[in-house]
């Protein structure tokens, strides 16, 4: 009976163009990338789809501080942290990640999780208890979705980026405790959280503001300290997730806030006690990380995104205007075009790699019906050449999908899934 109904399942998506399926990377993470099953030659492509936004996740010093820090701690942790695993590489980190967000959160201290959906997941039931209100912005990412369905707090909604509606929940709550939960940079849409107004009803309503940036981290802000710096924003109110395994190229994340809620953490987040540390050599490397983000070499990264971004966002602008797309309002690195469509999507997709180039088709239920785009994602380590290849290729796609759907409009769906 369960096979039965897993092979229906299976059969409904293929059938709405959503099946999911793998790719096998040969090669580093990187803009040029060979990729292919195991048993072929891979192909190899420019990628538009990755979260490395700094392009360091490939940088010569990183590989030799993770190599440096397993030949001084061996492969594995062994234990979980509050049993044996907690590294001095682990500790260091810490508290270099502490003085990063310092400046924006008083009296900080961070706690390193293996993974951001550990972090979402540990802070949101350790502080979503009984009698608490955890009020989510419904864009939020999928890992504080699920926090939020395992706290046993009550869930509020508020539609993206309504400031006025969240107010209004906020003034009508008699909660003991109130928790604003948000993405700084909204994983498929790019754009950037209302987060002074969201701090100021905070304030205003004796909430805390939890911050997910794991699409900023890095990326933002004068030495990549992230959307805090980028804002200029300060509280103790803030609780804030950094990940670390997408500007910073490596892997991981962390929460930084007030020492007292980083203590109730330790002694109270399942998903923190109840795992093995992360090897203390990906805390060691981290550390290099941090180095580069912050040095001169991250400077001229950001600087180089940032170029790079405004080159994409021209292009795609005039696309999407001639092939009545939405390109979506983002200033950062992620850059949706929303053809809308789930089959299109996947013909634009597979259209691209046929010349050579990567990128991600998006569908429900990453994203809402109605909304199936290709989500292209710029790296420090794109050229300009890379990005105008992207635009004449996806020029060239839009005619020949645009061509096919007007000779068959009722073609099969494409199989191929990204």
């Amino acid at each position: 009976m369960l096979l039965e109904q897993l092979k229906q399942a299976a059969a409904e998506r293929e059938a709405q163009a959503l099946t999911r399926r793998r790719r096998i990377a040969h090669t580093a993470c990187a803009p040029h990338q060979s990729v292919g099953p195991l048993d072929q030659t891979p192909a190899s492509l420019l990628t538009f789809c990755s979260n490395d936004y700094l392009g360091l996740a490939d940088h010569p010093a990183l590989a030799e501080a993770l190599a440096d820090g397993a030949r001084r701690y061996g492969a594995g942790s062994g234990a979980s942290h509050l049993v044996s695993g907690h590294s001095i590489a682990h500790a260091q980190l810490e508290e270099r990640l502490a003085a990063w967000l310092a400046p924006s959160i008083p009296e900080a201290r961070a706690l390193y999780f293996c993974t951001g959906y550990m972090a979402n997941l540990a802070v949101l039931t350790a502080l979503g208890t009984a009698g608490a209100t955890l009020f989510c912005e419904s864009l939020n990412h999928a890992s504080l979705i699920d926090g939020a369905r395992l706290a046993r707090a009550d869930v509020v909604r508020y539609p993206h980026g309504d400031v006025a509606t969240l107010a209004t929940q906020l003034a009508a709550s008699t909660s003991a405790i109130k928790l604003i939960v948000t993405d700084s940079v909204f994983s498929m849409d790019g754009d950037i959280a209302p987060l002074s107004a969201l701090l100021a009803l905070a304030e205003a309503h004796d909430a805390w503001l939890i911050l997910d940036d794991a699409h900023g981290f890095g990326a933002l802000g004068e030495q990549g300290h992230g959307v805090l710096e980028h804002l200029g924003l300060v509280s103790e109110r803030l609780i804030y997730l950094g990940t670390l395994g997408k500007a910073a190229g490596v892997a991981g994340a962390f929460v930084a806030a007030h020492e007292l809620i980083i203590e109730h953490l330790i002694n109270t987040a399942r998903p923190y006690i109840y795992t093995t540390a992360a090897p203390p050599a990906v805390a060691h490397a981290l550390l290099t990380s941090l180095d580069l983000i912050e040095g001169d070499e991250g400077h001229v990264r950001r600087a180089n995104l940032a170029r790079l971004i405004a080159q994409l966002r021209a292009g795609l602008g005039e696309l999407a205007a001639r092939a009545g797309w939405e390109l979506g309002e983002s200033d950062t690195a992620i850059q949706p075009l929303i053809v809308r469509d789930n089959a299109l999507s996947l013909a634009l997709s597979a259209a691209l790699e046929a010349e050579g180039i990567r990128v991600g088709a998006i569908r429900p239920p990453t994203v809402a019906a109605g909304t199936a785009r290709l989500r292209i994602t710029l790296s420090a380590s794109h050229t300009e050449a890379d990005v105008r290849r992207l635009l004449d290729a996806l020029t060239r796609a839009q005619a020949q999908v645009s061509a096919a759907a007007a000779q068959a409009p009722h073609a099969p769906h494409c199989k191929e899934a990204a």
